[in-house]
């Protein structure tokens, strides 16, 4: 990949922010499991209204990285928010909060695979998906899930994983496949 820019000039992503009903017990959440670290928190004048803010962040250089607004509806027919992802910075990382979903008894957690990730799904307080995750060192087409077991030792759910990934659709090293957008992206 020598040569190849890292990604595309003029815009990078973030933050998010998005809508809550029970600030203080999101804040908590986001705050004590996750370990965000409230950087900020006040009111903002709206045309709709006050609304309460909280600003987390997990890196020091970065004000926020999240947004909590207060002033999510009550009924809503179903959760607009698809997925918040965050990558984790090992297998090691990615257990131990597994294993702080669990205990905190967080619904629907879920450990998969997409052959190009190991990723633990899980809702927070007010129902919005979270994914954590680690790239894996291949790519496969997506979509593509398959549940894994976190009880197996790291070698072992890692041979799995790879066993698994090699048998799909456009397996390759992820050097490969990123070479491949690097050109789609007119960036090699």
């Amino acid at each position: 990949m020598n040569g190849m820019k890292q990604a595309r000039a003029g815009l990078s992503l973030s933050h998010m922010g998005f809508y809550v009903s029970d600030m203080a017990r999101v804040e908590d959440f986001y705050s004590r499991v996750l370990e965000f670290t409230v950087t900020d928190r006040g009111t903002l004048q709206t045309p709709h209204g006050t609304v309460r803010l909280v600003f987390l962040s997990r890196d020091p250089a970065v004000h926020h990285q999240i947004v909590l607004a207060s002033g999510r509806p009550e009924h809503l027919t179903f959760n607009p928010i698809n997925q918040i992802s965050f990558e984790a910075d090992s297998l090691a990382t990615l257990r131990q909060f597994y294993q702080r979903f669990v205990a905190e008894g967080l619904e629907e957690i879920n450990p998969v695979t997409h052959g190009n990730a190991i990723s633990i799904y899980a809702r927070d307080p007010e129902g919005n998906r979270l994914e954590l995750f680690i790239d894996t060192p291949w790519y496969v087409d997506q979509p593509m899930r398959v549940p894994v077991d976190f009880n197996l030792p790291d070698a072992d759910l890692i041979a799995a994983v790879e066993h698994h990934a090699r048998a799909l659709s456009g397996f390759r090293p992820r050097s490969v496949w990123q070479a491949e957008m690097a050109e789609r992206m007119g960036l090699a």
